[in-house]
């Protein structure tokens, strides 16, 4: 997989509000070109997702500002899934149908992905999705601007297990109770077995979305961590359950030091809802944190403070994801000459953004981007210290060595492969 990014580098150098209800910003007209947005402004998920559509309408106002696209206004659509899988193929399907959108960006977990697929390949429509997940798919109609679990669930375990994490030989594995925990905690089983470490050693519990009563499971991985080896708790728990569950580490007296949790689906969005006084020195990893201190950060910063008028406003992991997706889709266009959906997907190809963190992000030709690892420590404004990161880009894998059936597979949507999910060629 390490040869997609010198490939398409080649490749590149050869071309270049809230409300159940639709809202557009301005009037429909032939001049504007419109751009869905398909994130959950009410129920359990919009204490994530709500900042995520947010930051798309300030990335589009500032497009708007310098002169638009191709000579045009862009014009957002944005729709409320209300945190209702099924719901988000119906408004995927209003978008694209009705509103003619050009590109969707949205959706946060990976239900909502997978009930939207369909409806993107059908219609042939294109979705940037801009969070961490699970991996094991590649789709033409999705470019998948987050994380997959080669760029965080692995190095971030594989980090506990280090002298620097703390050596830790016992894992707690907890996460919502749907595909995105189970499928990553698949995966990570597979690679903690591949580090000799036993099913025995490994406790895994699943509790449903918006989760608030975490005192049994809480008092059972206490009791698990008190065997005698060093314990680290997974966390894949998702949306508004995160809250009570740091309520109830804090409540029962669990330490970071003792004990430490990493967290893949917690941000400092997340965190400004809680006392973190209590949390301080547990871990989260992603491939940004708001406290990463580069010149393109900081700007980035002030013209989201200035943008939604609020200095206390955060920023996290999926926004950079939407910044460098919706980055790249307008590079995309303005070399295809065209908002036509193939005609981009061709030019996304080798389309390089420098990130928030001052690397160069690239998209490559499994739909997946290079960029850095980063583990960050909860300090107690909210904020991560960044303790650890990768020596640079990795580059995200669609399908995972650690599972057997998916280690044989590649993706590589250029000619003559044009597949998601091939067999790796035996030579």
């Amino acid at each position: 997989m390490k040869t997609i990014t010198s490939r398409i580098r080649n490749m590149a150098a050869a071309g270049l509000l809230a409300g159940a209800a639709m809202v557009s910003a301005a009037p429909a007209t032939a001049e504007t070109i419109k751009v869905g947005i398909l994130h959950s402004l009410s129920g359990t998920m919009a204490i994530s997702e709500t900042t995520l559509k947010d930051a798309m309408l300030m990335l589009i106002d500032d497009l708007n500002k310098s002169g638009g696209l191709l000579g045009k206004q862009v014009e957002p659509v944005v729709v409320d899934p209300a945190s209702d899988w099924p719901l988000f193929a119906e408004k995927a399907r209003e978008l694209i149908e009705k509103e003619k959108v050009a590109v969707v960006f949205g959706c946060w977990t990976s239900v909502s992905r997978k009930s939207v697929l369909p409806v993107f390949e059908e219609l042939n429509g294109l979705l940037f999705y801009p969070v961490q997940y699970e991996g094991e798919e590649s789709s033409r109609n999705v470019f998948y601007t987050g994380a997959a679990p080669n760029q965080q669930a692995i190095p971030a375990v594989e980090y506990l297990m280090s002298e620097d994490g703390g050596g830790a030989e016992r894992f707690a594995l907890l996460g919502t109770d749907y595909v995105y925990p189970r499928t990553t905690n698949k995966i990570l089983r597979a690679f903690l077995h591949s580090r000799g470490i036993s099913d025995e050693d490994i406790l895994e519990e699943y509790t449903p979305f918006g989760h608030s009563d975490w005192q049994t499971i809480v008092s059972k991985v206490r009791a698990f961590a008190s065997e005698g080896k060093k314990t680290a708790i997974v966390s894949t728990i998702n949306g508004d359950a995160n809250v009570p569950f740091y309520k109830e580490l804090a409540n029962q007296g669990v330490m970071a030091e003792d004990l430490p949790v990493v967290a893949f689906s917690v941000g400092e969005e997340e965190l400004a809802g809680i006392d973190t006084a209590p949390l301080v020195g547990h871990l989260a990893a992603w491939n940004y944190f708001m406290s990463v201190e580069t010149p393109e950060n900081e700007a980035f910063i002030e013209k989201w403070h200035a943008f939604i008028g609020d200095e206390d406003r955060v920023t996290n992991d999926p926004m950079e994801a939407h910044y460098i997706g919706f980055r790249m889709w307008v590079q995309a266009v303005n070399q295809a000459g065209s908002t036509d959906v193939d005609a981009v997907r061709q030019a996304m190809y080798g389309q390089t953004v420098t990130s928030l963190t001052g690397t160069e992000a690239v998209m490559n030709v499994n739909h997946h981007l290079s960029k850095p690892v980063l583990i960050g420590e909860v300090q107690d404004d909210g904020q991560f210290e960044v303790v650890w990161e990768t020596d640079g880009p990795v580059v995200g894998d669609a399908w995972s060595d650690y599972i057997p059936e998916s280690a044989k597979l590649t993706a590589d949507w250029t000619y003559p492969w044009v597949c998601g999910n091939c067999e790796k060629p035996m030579f």
